[in-house]
């Protein structure tokens, strides 16, 4: 591959409902699928090199779905965590969450907090899901919070400024990512980390994220390499 592997690649994993209804499988079979292929990109960044993954497993827009596929939704990642706490231990994989995550069920909530505990101190690759979360909301939270401080007196106006705002992100302590994948045809940045892809590149690909692979990643870090020895 030509060119430098980026530190941090935020993927939205797109298509998977319809992956499957374009099979004759329900929707929720398609989100298996995709959580089978995301289990294949954790191990394929970490066998790039890359530092931080970001996966948007589950918008702050998506409980307005069918509550059959919500309810899916919200078993899949506590199901997915807890198989697969033991190989991000083995493999120094740490994960972070990104995202509301009082407003998860019990169950899920509970694998969260579990899986983010286990791997504080791994450090090889940073897994960041984007679990509840929503860009407006995210930045909504961030003002209450400032304005809280300030009332609490913690901090001042005087004090606002980028890196005050990135302290109270959701993201606070990663990296913006260098690159934003969108899988599944869409051309648009759906709420998605509004504040950190300030300067990111985008990367839009037409698969449906159950077919995503490491050819696909390496062609689109390839893609954005040659885009920056254009500049």
């Amino acid at each position: 591959m030509e060119g430098t592997i980026p530190t941090h690649i935020a993927i939205m994993m797109d298509g998977n409902g319809r992956w499957g209804k374009q099979r004759g499988l329900t929707r929720s079979q398609g989100h298996y699928a995709g959580s089978k292929t995301m289990e294949n990109i954790i191990k394929d960044s970490l066998e790039i090199g890359l530092k931080v993954l970001t996966l948007y497993a589950f918008s702050t827009e998506n409980w307005t779905r069918p509550p059959k596929e919500v309810q899916y939704l919200m078993d899949l990642p506590a199901k997915f965590l807890n198989t697969k706490l033991p190989d991000f231990m083995e493999n120094d994989i740490k994960i972070c969450i990104s995202g509301d995550i009082e407003g998860l069920p019990s169950h899920t909530k509970k694998a969260v907090k579990k899986a983010v505990s286990e791997t504080k101190n791994n450090n090889k690759l940073i897994v960041n899901f984007a679990l509840n979360y929503g860009g407006r909301h995210e930045l909504i939270s961030v003002v209450k919070k400032i304005l809280s401080d300030i009332q609490d007196t913690k901090i001042t106006i005087e004090n606002i400024d980028e890196q005050l705002v990135n302290t109270y992100l959701y993201t606070s302590g990663l990296p913006e990512p260098d690159i934003i994948i969108r899988t599944g045809g869409e051309q648009r940045i759906s709420n998605f980390l509004l504040w950190q892809s300030s300067k990111s590149e985008l990367w839009f690909t037409d698969t449906y994220f159950p077919d995503f692979n490491k050819k696909l990643l390496l062609q689109a870090i390839e893609e954005v390499n040659k885009r920056k020895i254009k500049e």
